[in-house]
C-alpha cells in the first residue's frame, strides 16, 4: 500500500467508528462490525490499528488537535475574559454538537470496559479545558482590573462542569437535547456573576 493511501484508510475507518458511535448510541461497537462498516476485513483494521484501544486514542487525538488548536486563535483574537470563556465554552459545546458520536467519546460512557488509559485521556482533555479557563480568569485582574466573585480554580470548575454537564445530557438524549439549548440564556447568567471589579488598593 502506498504511503498516502495509508492514511486515507486509517482515517476512513475513525470516520466509520465516530458514524457507528452516533447511529448505535448505547451499544458496544465490536472490530468486526467496525469492519463490516469500513468495507474490509478484521486483519486490514489491524494493519492500521494494532487495537481498538488505538482507534479511540485516533478519536481523541482528532478531539484535542480540533479544540485546542481553535483554541490558541482564540487566545490570540479575543482579547477580553468573559469573550475568551464564553467563545471556548461555545466552541466545545458546538463541536460536541456536530460531532454527535465524538460526544459520546468525550461524555466516557463509550469507554466503559475499555482500557483505563482511554478515560484517563478524556480525564486529561478536560483537565486541560479546565486549566485554560483558570489561567484567563487569573489573568483578568492584571489585564482588566476584574477578578473571579469565587476563587479561579472555583470558577474554572464550575464552566468545565457546565460544559460536561451539557455534553452528558446531549449523549443521554440520543442527542435529542442539544449542547447549545438555552446556552445564550445560560451564559448572560453565568457572566453576569463571573467577575468583578478588582478591589483598588487604599
Amino acid at each position: 500500500m502506498s504511503d498516502d493511501r495509508k492514511p486515507r484508510r486509517r482515517e476512513q475507518i475513525l470516520q466509520a467508528l465516530a458514524l457507528m458511535l452516533e447511529e448505535d448510541s448505547g451499544k458496544r461497537i465490536t472490530t468486526a462490525a467496525l469492519a463490516r462498516q469500513v468495507g474490509v476485513s478484521e486483519a486490514a483494521l489491524y494493519r492500521h490499528f494494532p487495537s481498538k484501544a488505538r482507534m479511540f486514542e485516533g478519536l481523541i487525538d482528532f478531539i484535542e488537535e480540533s479544540i485546542f488548536a481553535r483554541i490558541n486563535r482564540i487566545m490570540e483574537e479575543v482579547p477580553d475574559a468573559t469573550n475568551r470563556c464564553h467563545t471556548i465554552l461555545s466552541l466545545v459545546l458546538g463541536f460536541a454538537e456536530k460531532n454527535p458520536g465524538l460526544a459520546r467519546v468525550m461524555g466516557g460512557d463509550v469507554l466503559t470496559g475499555e482500557t483505563a488509559r482511554l478515560r484517563q485521556r478524556i480525564h486529561q482533555l478536560f483537565e486541560r479545558l479546565e486549566t485554560q479557563f483558570k489561567q484567563i480568569l487569573r489573568e483578568a485582574e492584571i489585564r482588566e482590573g476584574r477578578r473571579p466573585n469565587i476563587s479561579a480554580s472555583a470558577a474554572a470548575n464550575l464552566l468545565i462542569a457546565h460544559a460536561e454537564g451539557r455534553i452528558a445530557q446531549y449523549v443521554r438524549s440520543d442527542f435529542k437535547r442539544l449542547p447549545t439549548d438555552y446556552w445564550d440564556d445560560q451564559w448572560t447568567l453565568l457572566s453576569s456573576q463571573l467577575l468583578r471589579e478588582a478591589a483598588q488598593p487604599a
